[in-house]
């Protein structure tokens, strides 16, 4: 997963250590586990940091009496984020809205060792574990978001020690991660409020509406396929394929893609030292994090 969501979901709690453990998407079982780490250099930068932050944490938890299973991110570009509109006629043609893919991520989180190794331990060894990974307590790492809610994490623990090795300057680390993951959400919600945005999911509407599928926004048609509601596979594909070629047809895509490169820059301009300190430490800790992964 994502540095910025892995780090964010590591609380203090057993519980919550379930919740991380069969939250690691991307992550497979025992198959990917014994992939050899040196297949993950040819992926990308950010799954190469993953498994180094893993590889760390891992040294760090075998110090502590715990054992911990290094599992490299399965690389599929199948996985696929549309927060406006799914635009992908031949993606929704196989994925649907990917239903398929989340139900796959959820039999391999069942499958993790990691997560088998924590259910296995007993109540006192799974709090010490927790505690072992994210460290005793929320504190020591603050970040102030935009809108005024401050965040903290432990600065001690073997996620922070690991972190604190590969990118050097934790505390900005932590606040620069916190807060563009925080702006990442913003920009989203501010395209949706743009007027161009708005005529063009207008005409999407449209569209989809002569198709016989009578929905106001992409959120509601996702929300008509959730397979939860008994929605057969058939109907979220048709559901997913009609949106992405609505989308396409009226320029909802198009204006959707613009408005976004947009705001990405003016977010840039106002918090030139979140980003500035996300693009430096991750650009320093690549070539540590590519010598970890070597030596495994």
């Amino acid at each position: 997963m994502r540095q910025a969501a892995r780090s964010g979901a590591r609380v203090a709690g057993a519980a919550a250590a379930v919740s991380l453990l069969l939250g690691c998407a991307g992550h497979t079982g025992d198959a990917a586990a014994r992939r050899p780490l040196a297949n993950v250099q040819a992926t990308g930068p950010k799954e190469v940091l993953d498994v180094a932050e893993q590889l760390l944490e891992r040294d760090c938890m075998r110090r502590h009496g715990f054992r911990f299973w290094v599992v490299p991110p399965t690389a599929s570009e199948s996985r696929r984020d549309f927060p406006y509109a799914v635009d992908d006629v031949g993606w929704a043609r196989r994925h649907g809205y990917g239903a398929d893919q989340r139900a796959a991520l959820r039999r391999s989180a069942a499958a993790d060792p990691n997560q088998r190794y924590l259910l296995s331990l007993p109540p006192d060894r799974r709090t010490a574990l927790v505690a072992t990974l994210n460290g005793p307590r929320p504190s020591g790492l603050t970040a102030d978001l935009p809108n005024g809610v401050q965040v903290s994490h432990s600065d001690t623990g073997c996620t922070a020690e690991a972190e604190r090795r590969l990118y050097g300057d934790l505390a900005a680390w932590f606040r620069a991660t916190r807060v563009t993951s925080f702006l990442a959400t913003e920009r989203v919600a501010a395209v949706q409020r743009e007027p161009r945005y708005r005529a063009a999911r207008d005409r999407w509407a449209r569209c989809m509406k002569a198709a016989g599928l009578p929905y106001a926004d992409p959120q509601d048609s996702r929300a008509a396929a959730d397979p939860e509601r008994g929605v057969s596979r058939t109907r979220e594909i048709r559901l997913a394929v009609t949106e992405a070629t609505c989308a396409v047809s009226t320029g909802l895509s198009r204006v959707a893609t613009t408005l976004d490169r947009s705001h990405g820059a003016r977010l840039r301009q106002r918090y030139p030292d979140a980003y500035g300190d996300l693009d430096r430490l991750t650009n320093a800790a690549l070539p540590r994090a590519r010598a970890l992964v070597a030596r495994g």
